[in-house]
This record gives C-alpha cells, structure tokens and sequence, in this order.
C-alpha cells in the first residue's frame, strides 16, 4: 500500500480466547462483530489475524515464550473519534463471550 494510502489511526485488539468455545466465538466474530464494527462511522477497514507459533512477551527485561493462540484484529480508522460514536459504544465488546475473552485494545493514533 502505498504511504498516501496509509491511515492515520489504528485500532489494534488482541484475544485469547477459551478453546470450548473458540469455534463459536470465531464464528460470532466472523459473522457479526466484525461486519457491525466495519459499519460503525469512522471505521474503515478490519483484518483479523491469528498467531503462528510461540508469542513473545517481555516487561522490563524480562522475557518469555508462550504457546498461546491470539487473534489479533487490525482495524483502520478516520481519527482516534472513530472509538466514541454511539455505534461503535454499541458494538463493542464481547457480548455472550466475555467470560471466555481475555482481551487487550489499544488506539495508535500518529502515523510517523
């Protein structure tokens, strides 16, 4: 893509979620959540992503592989705003799943 094309605002969120009911969580995502975040104003373009191989964490020099399956969706937005409209408070979240969800969301808002 070509940097012209690049938004200025990123969505990232981050899932581990319960393998009982990971089939039906993906499915949910797939069908739903997705299609409803990628409706919202603001929003223009979702991937979803899931880990290959080991995940590597560190925090303060510490560090550590896991093997944990993360499903990672990539969202571009318009502006950091994208996050506050009343569509968007109405689609978030992880509905009947959120106690099978351990989750991470973060807004990256400067294109550099």
């Amino acid at each position: 893509m070509p940097m012209s094309q690049l938004p200025n605002c990123l969505l990232i969120v981050t899932a581990e979620v319960d393998a009982g009911v990971e089939a039906e969580w993906s499915r949910w995502y797939d069908e739903v959540h997705l299609p409803d975040a990628l409706s919202c104003p603001g929003v223009l373009a979702g991937r979803r992503y899931c880990t290959v191989g080991e995940v590597s964490e560190s925090d303060r020099g510490q560090g550590r592989c896991t093997r944990v399956k993360l499903w990672t969706t990539v969202y571009e937005l318009d502006s950091p705003g994208a996050v506050e409209t009343k569509e968007f408070h109405a689609m978030r979240g992880w509905g009947r799943f959120a106690p099978h969800v351990r989750s991470q969301t973060r807004v990256v808002s400067t294109l550099r």
